[in-house]
């Protein structure tokens, strides 16, 4: 019963993305929501200028809509479900705050850091004291074996940090068409399986309502592009993705499972730590995707390759976590 809910919510949650799609990315058209392209990114990029953002709320959405609907369906809305579109929805609405900054004003830049950093705090301690209310545990498991190590108030930095970060992450990723939409769905995809396996099933049906939507709005985010899904739909799915890890006792498996996203920000840091010890730049630029297309790749097999790369990383998670 509980598999062909599976099956339903990714469905159910791909087909919403796929129909409002249609609807809303006319509307961000006609609001002038278009995207500004940052003038040191690459010269092929500027023919993306004004190319509606704000996707990620069409995914939003879908995966609100889809997972009430379902969770209701097969199971009980629980606190791991609310926890799970609290941090999904919050850090959505800090995107939303930065896009709609954008692109009123006109300009690249939204938020400052400091400000979409403190929201992001702000959000993970509310995490943190609804996490101690129900009794989750303040330890760490270490992959592929059975040890542990408990942090006790150490975990809430850890909160922290892995929600802050996989947000950024992820939000770091998203620069050509279909990368983010891609890399997530398989990266939420293996989550499920993971969460499916130690019967976490509301996270999982969570988890597969993600993978519907973005492979809903992949239809119209693939090369090239008709809508990006801008900062409201990275963050939020950097922020999904972080909070599953963090149910599921997954903490630092989501460096595995989120290889490409953590491999893309590692880029970023070692190009500024480079350029401003040395004053040489390690890439043509950064972060890592930008560097590809600058040695000659086309978008796609940037995109493409990325895709198989986090494929790999997913692949390994899940036998880790499933299989071993």
């Amino acid at each position: 019963m509980l598999e062909q809910g599976l099956l339903f919510t990714l469905i159910l949650s791909f087909l919403i993305a796929v129909l409002i799609s249609p609807i809303f990315i006319p509307f961000l058209r006609r609001l002038k929501f278009g995207q500004s392209i940052r003038d040191e990114g690459p010269e092929s990029h500027q023919k993306k200028s004004g190319t509606p953002t704000m996707g990620g709320i069409m995914i939003l959405f879908a995966i609100v809509v889809s997972t009430f609907i379902m969770v209701g369906q097969f199971h009980s809305v629980d606190v791991e479900i609310w926890l799970l579109l609290f941090v999904t929805v919050g850090f959505g609405l800090l995107g939303f705050l930065d896009d709609f900054i954008k692109v009123s004003k006109k300009r690249n830049l939204g938020l400052t850091s400091k400000q979409k950093f403190l929201g992001q705090v702000f959000i993970s301690v509310i995490v943190y004291v609804v996490l101690l209310q129900t009794g989750l545990s303040t330890a760490i498991s270490i992959p592929g074996t059975s040890y542990s190590l408990e942090l006790g108030w150490m975990y809430l930095p850890l909160i922290v940090i892995i929600l802050v970060g996989a947000s950024n992450a992820v939000n770091l990723t998203d620069g050509l068409d279909g990368l983010v939409a891609g890399t997530s769905a398989i990266a939420f995809g293996a989550f499920a399986i993971i969460a499916y396996s130690v019967s976490m099933y509301t996270v999982s049906l969570f988890s597969v309502a993600v993978v519907g939507a973005v492979l809903g709005f992949l239809v119209y985010n693939a090369h090239p592009a008709k809508v990006f899904m801008g900062d409201t739909g990275s963050l939020a799915l950097g922020g999904a993705i972080a909070m599953i890890a963090i149910l599921t006792k997954m903490e630092l498996m989501l460096i595995v499972i989120g290889g490409v996203f953590v491999i893309e920000t590692l880029s970023v840091i070692i190009q500024v730590a480079s350029f401003k010890s040395t004053g040489k730049r390690v890439f043509k630029m950064s972060p890592l995707h930008h560097h590809y297309e600058l040695s000659g790749w086309s978008e796609w097999r940037v995109v493409v390759t990325f895709w198989l790369v986090g494929l790999l990383f997913a692949t390994i998670g899940v036998y880790i976590e499933v299989w071993m």
